[in-house]
């Protein structure tokens, strides 16, 4: 999994002072309204919605927002705009697999901007199930935590079911099956720990180490895409170097 909390952390890193911040709400909102349509407006009985508003929560969205969110989806339809999953695979610079997963109300015009962002990038865009097979299901819960803390969590964790983890500057990244997340979240919340994030990913189950000029050429590949208004969530197998990795998380 190396590499996974290394991107993760240098995003969410950016997330947080580039301007970002809106792009990400307008983002969660529309996850908590697929979930809230598809599954019901009682984050009870929606493991789904749960998981997005519990996403909602990590990102500091406003709880007016949250609740805004699930009243459009349960009251009204969402205004009439129909949200529909899409998943898109493609091949990223140095030959690495990117799995772009997007809520959209127009296949076509999504297809074509993913199409389009590969292309200029020097990347393609595959056929389904091209790279789907190197990536697997994740629960995956970040925690803000120093070495002194580190072995007592890792600990909980695995007494929670965590089944790998990694680490990256004070960030230590927990995984386990999609089924365990909640009940981890739960366990390291009362250890005490400062989590950052916890959400469902797809994870790469072997990567695929980059050089600095493809690393630089897949970073600004993967930005792009999620800088797409439909798109939710990439993933890559890329292993980027941490030299590479520092000076774009400083641009």
């Amino acid at each position: 999994m190396s590499g996974h909390s290394k991107w993760s952390t240098i995003k969410h890193g950016k997330a947080a002072t580039d301007g970002r911040r809106s792009k990400l709400f307008t983002r969660l909102t529309r996850e908590i309204i697929a979930a809230a349509s598809q599954g019901g407006g009682d984050t009870e009985s929606n493991f789904r919605l749960r998981m997005a508003v519990q996403r909602a929560k990590d990102n500091n969205m406003p709880k007016d927002n949250v609740d805004r969110a699930i009243k459009r989806a349960t009251d009204d339809g969402a205004d009439g705009i129909q949200l529909v999953e899409a998943i898109y695979e493609g091949h990223g610079p140095g030959g690495t697999a990117i799995l772009v997963q997007a809520l959209t109300d127009n296949r076509n015009r999504t297809v074509s901007e993913v199409r389009s962002t590969f292309n200029k990038a020097g990347g393609s865009l595959s056929e389904a199930g091209s790279v789907a097979w190197q990536f697997q299901p994740r629960g995956v819960i970040t925690i803000e935590a120093d070495e002194e803390q580190v072995d007592d969590l890792t600990l909980t964790a695995i007494d929670a079911g965590a089944e790998d983890f990694e680490s990256f500057d004070s960030t230590l990244s927990v995984y386990s099956a999609p089924e365990s997340l909640e009940l981890l979240r739960t366990a390291l919340a009362e250890q005490g720990a400062e989590i950052k994030s916890s959400e469902l990913s797809m994870v790469a189950t072997n990567t695929v180490p980059l050089d600095e000029k493809a690393a630089m050429s897949a970073l600004r590949l993967l930005d792009q895409l999620e800088e797409l208004d439909d798109i939710q969530k990439v993933f890559s197998n890329a292993d980027f170097p941490d030299e590479v990795l520092e000076r774009y998380g400083n641009e």
